[in-house]
Formats: structure tokens, C-alpha cells, sequence
């Protein structure tokens, strides 16, 4: 039996977890109005890599420019949540 691995899974084993950011931004035609923008990606804490790639893009390609953005951050797998087991204990 061959079981493949998700992606995401594979991304939470390498310490990235559930990033969730409100960006807040000035509409382009009223500037005095916000609107919000709720982005979600795995990204790596502290340094949010994902995330300042996305928000790179949002600076140099939309015309919305921003106002704030406030993240979320958890780890939805944890080192005491997983273990490696190699090889098979059988308990009679």
C-alpha cells in the first residue's frame, strides 16, 4: 500500500503552521473608506515569509494601498502531538 503525503501536511512536519492576516487597505477610488482582505496561507513564524512575499506583491502590483494588517499564527502540529515510530510493536 502506497500512501502519499499532502503537501500541507509535509509543510506543518517542517514547523510551518495556519497563518491567518486581516489586511486593511484604503480603496483606491475613496481613499478615506477601508476595506478588509482576509489572507490565509501555512507560513513559518516569526519571520512570515509567505506573507511578505504576498504583501510585496500587494505593494507593487494593486492600487490599493495598505493600511494595517494584523496576523493570526498557530502550529497545528506540535512536537508532542507527533511521533516517528520505526519499526512495528506488537502487544499480545
Amino acid at each position: 500500500m502506497v500512501t502519499k503525503v499532502t503537501k500541507t501536511f509535509r509543510m506543518q512536519m517542517e514547523g510551518y503552521g495556519l497563518t491567518t492576516a486581516e489586511i486593511h487597505y484604503h480603496l483606491p477610488d475613496h481613499p478615506s473608506l477601508l476595506q478588509l482582505y482576509v489572507w490565509q496561507e501555512y507560513d513559518l513564524a516569526p519571520h512570515f515569509p509567505e506573507l511578505k512575499d504576498f504583501l510585496g506583491y500587494w505593494e507593487r502590483e494593486l492600487e490599493g494601498p495598505l493600511h494595517s494588517v494584523r496576523v493570526a499564527h498557530h502550529r497545528l502540529i506540535e512536537p508532542s502531538e507527533w511521533h516517528s515510530v520505526d519499526g512495528i510493536v506488537s502487544i499480545q
